[in-house]
This record gives structure tokens, sequence and C-alpha cells, in this order.
């Protein structure tokens, strides 16, 4: 959760394989916990083709049976099932737009809302926006995409920027707007942001939220 923290949660995704990605994990997360799923991430990217939807929509019986049996992802059917539905939808909405990206980005106007709580309380649990995100996704198909969960995935994908202003996380993601695309989803290499991956930051920072769920310490 330190790591995720502090290089992933708020940091715009424009990059379809992962916006995917991301629209399924936090399908699965519905009722657990985020660093649950965290934990579980790397298996969820072999079990499923690393999220390749085009393969994933193709998916039989008899793949998500074995899918069903795998201990390193979340095994409730309702789930499984639900991201094969996702994949398909998914790539209608990429035959329409032209990518994911330029649709769900949409909402926002193409650019993250930059939040100012002072306090990880008042971060909501859903908002209108996702209220509307989520309408729009369950008329394409989607599934598992209430508004709460819609919430948490435009907070994981960088659409809202919801990390504390006495978090230091908070002015480097409104810094990560501003950086090429290809840049925004890398580790800050800034003089005053030395910590690589595994190093601890002892920075001030706030609590790693999914408010369809419990709240969970970075």
């Amino acid at each position: 959760m330190e790591y995720y923290h502090d290089y992933d949660w708020g940091v715009p995704v424009h990059d379809d394989r992962l916006l995917f990605e991301l629209l399924v994990l936090e399908g699965a997360q519905a009722g657990l916990s985020w660093s649950t799923i965290l934990k579980k991430r790397e298996g969820y990217q072999k079990a499923f083709d690393h999220f390749d939807a085009a393969i994933i929509a193709c998916y039989d019986d008899q793949k998500i049976q074995e899918l069903l049996a795998n201990p390193d992802i979340v095994r409730n059917k309702l789930k499984v099932n639900a991201a094969v539905t996702n994949a398909a939808a998914f790539l209608k909405v990429q035959q329409e737009f032209g990518s994911f990206d330029d649709y769900i980005w949409r909402f926002v106007d193409g650019k993250p809302l930059h939040n100012r709580w002072k306090a990880a309380a008042d971060i909501p649990a859903s908002t209108p926006l996702s209220d509307s995100m989520s309408k729009d996704l369950k008329q394409r198909g989607f599934k598992f995409v209430g508004s709460m969960i819609c919430y948490a995935y435009m907070q994981a994908t960088g659409m809202v920027n919801d990390h504390t202003v006495d978090c230091f996380r908070h002015a480097e993601c409104e810094l990560s707007y501003c950086l090429p695309r290809r840049q925004q989803h890398e580790p800050p290499a800034t003089a005053d942001s030395p910590c690589g991956p595994g190093v601890q930051s002892n920075r001030p920072k706030c609590v790693v939220l999914s408010p369809h769920t419990e709240k969970c310490g970075a």
C-alpha cells in the first residue's frame, strides 16, 4: 500500500489496457479491501491475459471454470463473469469513441479534478459525476459499476485527486497532470522525492481510501 499510495493513486491514467485493468480490479474489490486486491494484482494479470480485453471477451465456460478454481484471484462467479461482460462492452466503447480513454475522461472534461480535502473523513464515497458515469456504463452493458465503485475508479485513474492537502502526493499529482502523458504514470524523480520502490517515505501522507469498502492505511 505504501508504494501504491506514493506512485499510483491519483496519477492520471490514459493507457486503455491499464484503464481496463483498474476497472476490473475495482469491481473485484466490492465488499473487500483494496489491499486484498493489490496482493492479488499479479495473479489477476496472469489469469486474465494481462487484461487484453479482446482475449477476455472470448472467454468460454471452460476458461471461466478455470478462473473460478484459481486461488490467485477473487473466486466470485458474478465478478468473473462481469469481467468477461465488461471486456465486450469495453471493446464496443473503443470502437465508438476511438479509445476508452477518450470516452471515460470526458466525464471530467479531459482533465483531473484536484480536490482540497483537509481530512480523509471529508472525502465522499460518491459524487454526481460518479453517478453519471455509473449510469452511462450500465446503459452500455457494464457490470459492477455502481456509483461508489466508479468514484473509487476515478480516484485510482487520477480523474480526481483526493490526496488530502497535507499529503505530499497532493501537489505531485497536480504536477503530474502537467507532464507529457508518457511520463504521467512514472515514479517522480524530483530532488525532494528521493524514495524509490520499496523505500518508505517519512513525508506526510493521507490514507488511501476506497469509498465502497474500509479505509486502508498507506
